[in-house]
């Protein structure tokens, strides 16, 4: 079996010398355990964190260890009569071709329920799962909401702008980093507007696709991003704070947002959040989500490269925002 392993910690932003492809023997299943065949793994914004050796909401990755996130395979060899052979899995043993894994700590999925098995880490997984919960339970969506989506064509931004749509937003506006993306949003995502966040600046774009000011910012990004919000963000408006990839790779303090202050005045809700504590509200997600999949309601773009070898050149592009939707490894 083959692994990508951290061959040594960044400074700023990775590069290819911080990972190393390693191959070392297949193992067997003891009791209780599966071995699985991954079919596609998960790169995510969040992983960069994860390569710096400081304390988090989750363990950084190792030197000289296999990195790990989320992936779905088969099940090709079990010492488990809960997980049979045959049997496609969700799990969090991802950048390795094959994962041995306990049972307990796999979730059985069903193929015929997802357009592809990719879709169990992107519009179905965690991905999705983020962007319902930080909307509806983090930011409090409420019918007639403005909501304004940074990284908007990305993974969990795509996500967000959909189900508020959906759930029966007034308007919805998405920054992204291209023209191509900006059409993606508006003309095949339903966005009543985006804007290309390279063209001027965030905070002078928010304002006139949002002229009557926003009431909800889910934040991907961070930075200038979030400091546009706060100026554009109405009486009592709520954020949901899921990212700051604009910070991620630098070396310095932050320069905004420098108008915090604003959110005394504004009576705002600024509230962090991880997915991970909030697995309760997986069912009611699986099932909205999944009815709006299979009526052809949610659109779900996938970015998808080949080969495990190839997984830290599209992790990062990711950090470079090459993606559109989310950026999923085929093994």
């Amino acid at each position: 079996m083959q692994e990508i392993r951290l061959a040594s910690r960044p400074t700023g932003w990775p590069t290819a010398d911080n990972f190393e492809l390693a191959e070392l023997p297949t193992p067997e299943p003891g009791p209780g355990q599966v071995l699985i065949r991954n079919q596609y793994m998960s790169v995510d914004p969040y992983m960069r964190g994860r390569m710096n050796d400081v304390e988090s909401y989750v363990e950084p990755f190792q030197v000289g260890k296999a990195l790990d996130g989320a992936a779905v395979g088969e099940v090709v060899a079990s010492q488990s009569p809960d997980v049979p052979v045959g049997a496609i899995v969700v799990h969090a043993l991802g950048w390795r071709d094959y994962a041995l894994a306990d049972a307990a700590q796999v979730r059985v999925v069903d193929p015929a329920a997802a357009p592809t098995l990719s879709a169990y880490l992107g519009v179905l997984g965690m991905t999705g799962c983020t962007a319902y919960v930080g909307l509806l339970d983090i930011a409090q969506f409420r019918e007639g909401d403005t909501v304004f989506v940074s990284g908007a064509a990305g993974a969990v931004g795509s996500m967000v702008g959909q189900i508020a749509k959906l759930r029966g937003a007034k308007r919805v506006i998405g920054s992204a980093g291209s023209a191509a993306k900006v059409r993606h949003l508006v003309d095949e995502l339903g966005f009543d507007a985006a804007f290309n966040y390279k063209d001027a600046p965030v905070r002078q774009q928010l304002r006139e696709a949002a002229p009557d000011g926003i009431d909800v910012y889910f934040d991907n990004v961070g930075g200038d991003h979030l400091e546009a919000a706060i100026a554009s963000l109405n009486k009592y408006g709520r954020v949901a704070l899921c990212g700051a990839i604009a910070q991620y790779n630098e070396t310095s303090a932050p320069a905004a947002p420098r108008n915090l202050a604003l959110a005394i005045g504004k009576e705002l809700n600024l509230r962090g959040f991880i997915v991970g504590n909030h697995r309760n509200r997986m069912p009611d997600f699986i099932a909205e989500v999944g009815a709006w999949l299979r009526a052809g309601k949610i659109q779900s773009r996938e970015t998808v490269v080949e080969g495990l070898a190839n997984a830290p050149e599209a992790f990062l592009g990711l950090m470079r925002g090459e993606n559109t939707g989310k950026m999923v490894i085929k093994l």
